[in-house]
């Protein structure tokens, strides 16, 4: 009966406007971590939805500085007893820059407007709406419950995740006693796809570099001096091809991960992936050859090239260009090799002839993936399974990047993240959105996650 009321109430929460009501007030405050004019939003936002949100719903909430210092790191604490097991919960309150103009007509990135079953804003899907889904269930269980949840929950909700999380590693070792727990549960990424509910247990890492050529100060021209002098560009993509191949298989092999473990394997051949399941085509014969498209997206690695640059693409003259770069960004599983990832480079390239292309590195964040046998993923998967008849999909670790190496690494906890957007939200682009039936699911999902975690004292 208590369930059934928790569910009742987050469902009347939604259809009476009040899940709408607080994203559009989120969505407006102009969170942007990557501009420095806007930097004071990033503590606004803590200070006016987050902070008094969760005091409403009984934490003892603290914002602190970054110890690093980008953007200030909410944490928030709610004990009931120490016999009760303890979840660590995750957010950030920061966006990526609005791009105000690049989106189409009628919307804006600070404006929530809802088409349909669209939720356009800035946040909606990343991350504003997922923990706003979550801060939700939470109210409502803990209303059907007359105060209680049944178990101790610790949050922490950062302002500099689009910034690469900058102080975070070095905010949770210094706060690792105020954040220890035994599960770290919380939203962020997207679902398989739209329809499917789902867990994720961790995160391929990655790696950003550039390869930069430097032949000569200036330019030449290309008619008196091509063929006796050296053309950068043409070195960087032949460096860049000693890499990479021409349907993307990576050629060296130092960076790949090895074979896949076998548990690993078979739940990914449980993951429905076909060519056209995740909403965009996919190209059948890119990437690692003999793979399906599941193990080369959550079970291997890849060099992907961001960015290239060399003479002037606007307005092209005749002339060779004095250097080139080339801005890349390895996707890695567990398994990589990467603490020499720079002397592995290095020494592929050299082995290639390409002694004059120079390596900048850049931030490396870890890849990371809880222990399919882990006895939690049983627990919430059975949570989710009582509000949906759609099959579960539990992804061994995401095909992005989310800072989980933190919390599994440093703060030592199993990490499980139920995700509440999906591939095709445009996350970080314009017309960046949710989905109503996600938003609806979401709100259920976490309910009845909520509720059976506050079950557990009582069947043990």
């Amino acid at each position: 009966m208590g369930k059934s009321k928790a569910l009742s109430r987050v469902r009347a929460y939604f259809e009476e406007g009040g899940f709408e009501q607080d994203l559009r007030r989120r969505v407006a405050i102009q969170s942007d971590s990557q501009t420095a004019e806007k930097v004071d939003q990033l503590q606004l936002y803590l200070d006016q939805e987050l902070g008094p949100s969760l005091v409403k719903l009984g934490f003892e909430v603290r914002i602190l500085a970054n110890p690093k210092g980008a953007g200030p790191i909410l944490l928030a604490h709610r004990h009931e007893s120490d016999e009760l097991p303890t979840i660590l919960t995750y957010g950030h309150g920061d966006v990526v820059p609005g791009h105000d103009h690049q989106w189409r007509e009628g919307l804006a990135p600070w404006e929530l407007k809802i088409e349909g079953e669209r939720w356009y804003g800035r946040g909606t899907a990343d991350n504003k709406g997922q923990h706003s889904i979550n801060l939700a269930a939470l109210e409502q269980v803990i209303q059907a419950r007359d105060g209680r949840l049944g178990f101790n929950l610790k949050a922490i909700f950062e302002t500099g995740e689009e910034r690469g999380s900058i102080g975070l590693r070095e905010f949770c070792e210094q706060h690792a006693q105020s954040l220890s727990a035994d599960l770290f549960l919380a939203s962020d990424g997207p679902r398989l796809n739209a329809n499917q509910p789902t867990l994720f247990l961790g995160s391929r890492g990655t790696a950003l570099f550039s390869l930069e050529v430097i032949s000569r100060e200036g330019g030449l021209h290309s008619g008196n001096w091509g063929g006796v002098m050296e053309n950068p560009a043409v070195v960087l993509a032949n460096a860049l091809a000693c890499l990479v191949g021409p349907q993307g298989q990576l050629l060296c092999r130092e960076l790949t991960p090895g074979p896949i473990p076998e548990d690993v394997l078979a739940a990914i051949a449980d993951l429905e992936i076909g060519q056209h399941t995740l909403g965009l085509a996919l190209n059948e014969h890119w990437g690692e050859p003999g793979l399906s498209y599941g193990e080369r997206l959550f079970g291997w690695n890849t060099l992907e090239v961001l960015a290239l640059d060399a003479g002037n693409p606007q307005k092209p003259i005749n002339a060779i260009p004095p250097r080139a770069q080339a801005f890349c960004n390895l996707r890695f599983v567990l398994g990589t090799q990467t603490e020499d990832l720079e002397s592995t480079l290095r020494q592929h390239l050299d082995a290639h002839g390409f002694e004059q292309v120079r390596i900048h590195m850049g931030q490396i964040m870890p890849a990371t993936r809880l222990d399919l046998g882990n006895k939690w993923i049983a627990l919430i998967k059975d949570a989710i399974s009582k509000v949906t008849d759609q099959k579960i999909a539990v992804i061994p670790n995401l095909a992005g990047t989310v800072p989980n190496d933190i919390f599994a690494d440093v703060l030592g906890l199993p990490t499980i993240w139920v995700p509440h957007s999906y591939p095709g939200c445009s996350q970080h682009a314009p017309n960046e959105h949710m989905l109503t039936p996600i938003i609806q699911e979401g709100l259920d999902i976490m309910t009845s996650v909520f509720w059976e975690l506050g079950e557990l004292n009582k069947n043990t």
